[in-house]
């Protein structure tokens, strides 16, 4: 079990190290495995946790099916974090795509296209600049594809040229639909520090058997993984959330493995 915000707080250590907590959630556009769209729930599940920063696949923006909400907005506001929505595609007279939220100011989200069939869903990579405690890092979401390994595959290539170069610390999250022995996540893991040192279930949420959801973290020996957790929570979205806790190093040198 992840420790409490305020045990972190009395545990902080010195200025040449950031402590941050990630969570990834693939909402499912609201809709919890009970068939009710409820944001106020979701919302509930993130604010649990107290997170630095999540990285939100599958939201809805102004499409019918959800009432022509402002997804991003409502979840910013009722979760007290700066939120930024990374357009996939047009939907049901709306948007479909994901999200940033974070404690700290979102100073530009870009969107990048990734590999893919130009006839289905088009992939995407949304990344942040964001400034925490006088460091700038890159805080990016994915949904990478959920039938096709081999675009899988491509997608993690293009995921390490675009966001695994230079100096800028990196982090990434979301729904790789990639179980942890794959090609696409050996293709990551050449690059990338994985959060989950082993297979954590995040998929199907009422009986969770296999690992989809993801953290990782660039340049590999400049992180340490504090600790990870899949949420208890079985309604909510389809899939369950992913907590990691996670240390930076600010200044020359690298953190223990």
């Amino acid at each position: 079990m992840l420790r409490s915000p305020s045990v972190l707080a009395q545990e902080q250590e010195t200025n040449s190290t950031i402590r941050l907590r990630v969570l990834s959630y693939n909402i499912h556009h609201g809709r919890g495995t009970d068939g009710k769209i409820d944001l106020d729930r979701l919302a509930n599940v993130i604010r649990s946790v107290d997170p630095d920063l999540v990285a939100v696949q599958e939201v809805d923006q102004n499409t019918r099916r959800n009432g022509m909400v402002n997804q991003v907005e409502t979840l910013a506001v009722q979760t007290s974090l700066h939120g930024e929505f990374a357009k996939q595609i047009d939907y049901d007279g709306g948007e479909y795509g994901q999200a940033v939220l974070s404690k700290y100011p979102i100073e530009s989200l870009e969107v990048h296209w990734l590999p893919g069939d130009p006839i289905r869903e088009r992939r995407i990579v949304g990344v942040a600049e964001i400034l925490i405690h006088k460091t700038r890092l890159r805080f990016a979401t994915t949904h990478l594809h959920h039938a096709r390994a081999d675009l899988r595959e491509k997608q993690a290539t293009e995921l390490n040229r675009l966001l695994a170069c230079g100096s800028t610390p990196v982090i990434i999250a979301g729904d790789f639909n990639a179980k942890p022995a794959s090609l696409a996540m050996q293709t990551l893991q050449a690059k990338w520090r994985i959060a989950t040192t082993e297979s954590m279930h995040t998929f199907p949420a009422r009986s969770p058997n296999r690992q989809l959801d993801y953290v990782a973290m660039y340049p590999a020996n400049s992180w340490r993984i504090v600790e990870s957790e899949v949420l208890d929570e079985p309604v909510a979205s389809d899939h369950r959330p992913l907590l990691v806790e996670i240390e930076l190093e600010t200044h020359s040198g690298s953190l223990p493995k």
